[in-house]
């Protein structure tokens, strides 16, 4: 989504007003790497959330849902550990957990109920409880405005870079900011993945209207995104609000400020997919309807066949079109057309005479460009005279992903 009133600009998850961050190296890893991270936000927040539909999930998911759910919203902190998923871990899960919220609400004068707590890491690694509770005086501590890239850094596990954003946009003479920050490189497929995200914003809205966009921009964003089609345990998206509220006539805009914000996100989780080299763009549109356009365009990005190919510069439009197939609802595969790229690869449900050297080298140079961000790979698809769109992003699948993978606890 590209929007001429947001503009990025330098900062992250900390930058609307009134929220600090922080991010330490607790000793949770053994890479000495920061792994603890807090969020602060101001009195008078209101937090909404989406999480994973995992029934194995950890227990710190439960205890965010139901604090959400007891404070109406009403959340003051979040703490993050990296390398511990404390998922699958027993009754011991929900007392760690339940201990560490404790200590920091103590801590900082608030109640139990307004303080989350994210895991991330080897599932069945419980948190180490007191390397944990020995760290966080110095956390508390560490609160600033502008250290909102070692919070971001804390947060990560497998991935190679750090994820963040913020934007700001002048409403009805306001400056408004929204911030943002993410990990997510594996088991990525998300409904929700091993994803956690966060965003804040500057501007008070009402709950249940905060909940319903917060819903709208997870499934525009953090739920059209795929690495390996697997979920995880511990995939969380929360979202802050905070400030005097706007004029109605702005919401639309604010929103689509959050909508920008978490698709960035999003995209930089699936360019740091494991082992991948390219970003990968699936658009959907004449579909009957966007849920429609959504779930074709999540299969296709999905497909490890489509994927592998994506990675040896292949432009085999018969994966697409069988991956097409086996996804949502009825369509007539005389009004399909693709395109790779600029490139028309079949139209009106006949493949056409294209050259596939030309296709396989602009296929090739974007799996160069990964570090150029000149990376994207855009297969665009039209199914129909629907009116229903949408856009999924995904990788590459490579050797190296099965690497990372294989040796990922040994």
């Amino acid at each position: 989504m590209e929007s001429s009133i947001w503009s990025p600009i330098s900062g992250g998850i900390s930058s609307p007003d009134g929220f600090l961050a922080a991010g330490i190296s607790a000793g949770l890893k053994p890479s000495a790497k920061k792994d603890l991270a807090l969020l602060y936000a101001p009195e008078g927040s209101c937090c909404s959330g989406t999480f994973t539909k995992s029934v194995a999930r950890a227990y710190c998911v439960d205890l965010c849902i139901d604090r959400l759910k007891v404070s109406k919203g009403k959340i003051r902190a979040v703490v993050i550990n990296s390398g511990h998923a404390n998922a699958c871990t027993g009754g011991r899960g929900k007392i760690d957990s339940e201990i560490i919220t404790h200590e920091i609400a103590k801590r900082m004068g608030l109640s139990d109920v307004e303080v989350l707590i994210c895991s991330t890491g080897v599932i069945g690694e419980p948190i180490p409880l007191e390397r944990v509770n020995s760290h966080l005086d110095l956390l508390i501590k560490s609160l600033e405005k502008n250290v909102y890239l070692d919070a971001a850094n804390a947060i990560l596990t497998t991935d190679l870079k750090v994820k963040q954003i913020a934007y700001e946009a002048v409403l009805g003479g306001r400056r408004i900011c929204i911030g943002g920050m993410a990990k997510g490189s594996g088991m990525i497929h998300p409904s929700m993945a091993t994803m956690l995200s966060y965003i804040t914003c500057d501007v008070g809205v009402d709950q249940e209207l905060w909940s319903d966009m917060i819903k709208r921009v997870a499934n525009s964003s953090f739920n059209a995104i795929t690495v390996d089609g697997d979920t995880s345990t511990n995939d969380t998206f929360l979202a802050f609000s905070s400030g005097r509220q706007l004029d109605q006539r702005f919401l639309s805009t604010l929103e689509e400020g959050l909508h920008l914000t978490a698709q960035y996100l999003a995209k930089s989780i699936a360019r740091d997919g494991e082992g991948a080299n390219c970003l990968l763009e699936i658009k959907v549109d004449g579909a009957q309807s966007d849920l429609d356009a959504h779930l074709k365009a999540r299969t296709i990005a999905s497909s490890s066949l489509v994927k592998t190919a994506v990675h040896g510069s292949d432009p085999n439009w018969g994966r697409i079109i069988a991956a097409l197939g086996c996804a949502g609802e009825h369509f007539n595969l005389s009004d399909v057309t693709l395109w790779i790229g600029p490139y028309e690869i079949f139209a009106n449900g006949v493949p056409l005479d294209f050259d596939r050297q030309i296709v396989s080298n602009f296929m090739k140079a974007r799996l160069q460009g990964k570090y150029l961000m000149d990376d994207l790979i855009s297969i665009r698809l039209r199914i129909g005279i629907g009116k229903g769109s949408a856009t999924a992003w995904g990788c590459d699948l490579s050797d190296q992903y099965v690497r990372i993978n294989a040796d990922y606890t040994t």
